[in-house]
């Protein structure tokens, strides 16, 4: 798949990253199902909690390979597990 780089992915040309460092905040347009849309694209499942912060970053849990983990979409697209 073009753009999968395992657990963390970017969309649009957004950057990588493997902690929540990599996020930017901004207006986020993406809706909660979108987001859950970018995240089961990079390989999550079981996706809960998914709420957008007051940063514009969606936050929520999900589990990839068998561990539940923190995740978050900020605006560019760009998914990351915490």
């Amino acid at each position: 798949m073009a753009g999968y780089a395992g657990p963390c992915v970017a969309w649009r040309g957004a950057s990588s990253s493997t902690s929540t460092s990599g996020l930017q905040g901004g207006a986020n347009s993406f809706t909660e199902g979108q987001a859950k849309s970018r995240l089961d694209s990079a390989g999550y499942s079981n996706i809960t909690n998914l709420a957008k912060d007051k940063d514009g970053i969606w936050r929520g849990r999900a589990v990839h390979g068998g561990s539940a983990v923190g995740v978050a979409v900020d605006y560019k697209g760009n998914v990351v597990a915490r």
